[in-house]
C-alpha cells in the first residue's frame, strides 16, 4: 500500500515520476549526502529535484508513523508548502510518498525542486577568513528574526540547514532545508535564543548574532548574548555527558 501527495502544480509532469520514485532512486548515483538519511539529485522533465530516502523506522515508529502522526516525508511536505505561504524561502515541495507493509509504515520519500546555491550557512559561521563573514551572519540573524516574526520554529536549525545564496550590492537571501521538524508557535526571547544552539558555532560568532539580533527586535543586548551563550553550553554540555556515557558503556 502507498499514501501519497503532490503539490498541484506538479502533478500532470511528476504523479508517476513519484509512484515510481523507488526505482528512480535506485537507479541514480548522484547522492549528495548520506547519513541516517539519503538525498540524491533526479533529473526529470529537465527539472532537477532533490530526492530525499527516510530509512526504515523502528518497529514503534512504524506503527506511530503509520497512525498516530505523520511521517517525516510528509511533515516535510507540509512545512514547505506552509513556508512558502508564510513567504519564507524554502526549496519549492513537488510530492511525498510513503510505503506500507502490513499497515505499517517502510521506506517514505519527499521531493522537492533544486534550489542553486553559494554555501551553507556553516562556512561563514565556522571559518574566519570567509569572505563577507560578518556581512553574511548579520543577515542571517535577520532572516531567522524573520523565521520568528512568523512563528517559525525549526527545530534542527544546525550550521548545514540554511543555504546562502549571493544577490547584488552584498545582500543574501536564504533558504530553510531539513524541515520535517518543525513548531508554528509564539517565539520569545528565551526561545528565540536557543534556536540558535544547535549552529554549534563559538562565542564570538554567538555575539554578532546576538547583537545584531537584539538590534533588529529592540531588545537588550547584554542579555540576548548572555541567553545565547547559556543555551550554547548548556547543549554542549549535554552532548558532552551523553558521548561520555557511551563510551564508558562501549568500553565496559
Amino acid at each position: 500500500m502507498i499514501k501519497y501527495e503532490i503539490n498541484p502544480k506538479y502533478a500532470l509532469e511528476f504523479t508517476d515520476f513519484l509512484k515510481n520514485i523507488k526505482e528512480h532512486f535506485s537507479k541514480n548515483s548522484d547522492t549528495i549526502h548520506k547519513a541516517r538519511n539519503e538525498l540524491k539529485i533526479i533529473s526529470h522533465n529537465k527539472v532537477d529535484t532533490v530526492v530525499k530516502s527516510f530509512r526504515v523506522p523502528n518497529i514503534i515508529n512504524q506503527f506511530a508513523y503509520a497512525y498516530l502522526r505523520g511521517s517525516k516525508a510528509k511533515k516535510s511536505y507540509l512545512n514547505g508548502i506552509e513556508l512558502l505561504k508564510l513567504e519564507v524561502e524554502t526549496p519549492e515541495p513537488i510530492g511525498y510518498i510513503e510505503f506500507y507493509k502490513k499497515g505499517l509504515l517502510q521506506e517514505s520519500f519527499f521531493v522537492s525542486k533544486y534550489q542553486p546555491y553559494d554555501s551553507l550557512i556553516r562556512e561563514p559561521l565556522y571559518n574566519s577568513d570567509f569572505k563577507d563573514r560578518e556581512n553574511i551572519i548579520k543577515q542571517f540573524a535577520k532572516f531567522t528574526y524573520k523565521l520568528h516574526q512568523k512563528n517559525i520554529f525549526h527545530k534542527d536549525y544546525s550550521a548545514g540547514n540554511t543555504l546562502v545564496m549571493s544577490q547584488e550590492n552584498g545582500k543574501y537571501d536564504f533558504s530553510i532545508v531539513d524541515i520535517n521538524r518543525m513548531e508554528f508557535r509564539k517565539i520569545d526571547l528565551n526561545l528565540a535564543m536557543q534556536n540558535f544552539n544547535k549552529l554549534w558555532a563559538d562565542k564570538a560568532t554567538l555575539t554578532i548574532i546576538a547583537k545584531e539580533y537584539a538590534k533588529i527586535a529592540q531588545i537588550d543586548e547584554a542579555k540576548a548574548i548572555k541567553l545565547i551563550v547559556k543555551y550554547d553550553k548548556e547543549l554542549k554540555a549535554f552532548v558532552e555527558r551523553r558521548r561520555a556515557i557511551k563510551a564508558f558503556f562501549k568500553g565496559k
